[in-house]
């Protein structure tokens, strides 16, 4: 049996529904990967990269090619983001990356750009039936999810706000989709956002203020 065999396969039922290996692995990892950006460690972004390959299988066996392709750009901006932390740890005193609130034009952007995204998406969605069974909640949380990644590479505590909004949508999608272990996990998923939340916004209360941590790392 392939790799890829075994990871189509049934791992257990939960709730009369059966989870797959490539589902109940990849969020495993993507609980451990948000825990490690909730400790501004380096290997949140490979872990991310490494959950989001195998979340393909996932999606793919779900038939929800939206998916697919929301977890091949979530690659990308995970190697994206290890870059920028990488050039933002080496800049930071104590070796760690630091974190800040972002600045209301900042704000401004990752709202705007959102809204447009999921215009954009979900309209693509829509006209392309085969991308997703239901194109508008998918379109949300997959540029969701890239603003809440664009905003975690920046370092800025609104990275958490942005996953919290994701979560109220991707529960319930994840159960009604049959994947019911993506459900639990983001459930899980919840909890972690509000705790990371608090020690970020603990974190930047002793960042100094005069400059955007990573600003130097856009460049």
């Amino acid at each position: 049996m392939s790799a890829l065999h075994w990871l189509e396969g049934e791992a257990f039922t939960a709730f009369g529904q059966h989870v797959i290996w490539s589902d109940m692995l990849g969020n495993t990892l993507g609980l451990a990967a948000l825990a490690l950006g909730w400790r501004r460690s380096l290997l949140t972004w490979p872990v991310q990269l490494l959950s989001g390959l195998i979340l393909i299988g996932a999606y793919a066996s779900a038939d929800l090619a939206g998916g697919v392709g929301k977890q091949l750009v979530v690659i990308l901006v995970a190697v994206w983001g290890w870059q920028q932390w990488q050039r933002g740890r080496a800049r930071a005193q104590d070796g760690a990356v630091a974190v800040r609130f972002a600045t209301w034009r900042e704000r401004g952007v990752l709202a705007a750009g959102t809204a447009v995204g999921t215009l954009l998406v979900g309209s693509l969605f829509t006209l392309v039936p085969s991308l997703s069974w239901n194109p508008w909640p998918d379109a949300y949380i997959f540029v969701g999810t890239l603003a809440a990644m664009a905003a975690q590479a920046r370092g800025l505590v609104e990275f958490w706000f942005a996953w919290l909004l994701v979560d109220l949508v991707g529960v319930p999608l994840a159960f009604s989709s049959g994947l019911a272990f993506s459900g639990i996990v983001y459930l899980v998923y919840l909890a972690l956002v509000l705790w990371g939340m608090r020690a970020w916004w603990l974190r930047s209360r002793s960042t100094p203020a005069a400059q955007p941590v990573l600003e130097g790392a856009a460049a």
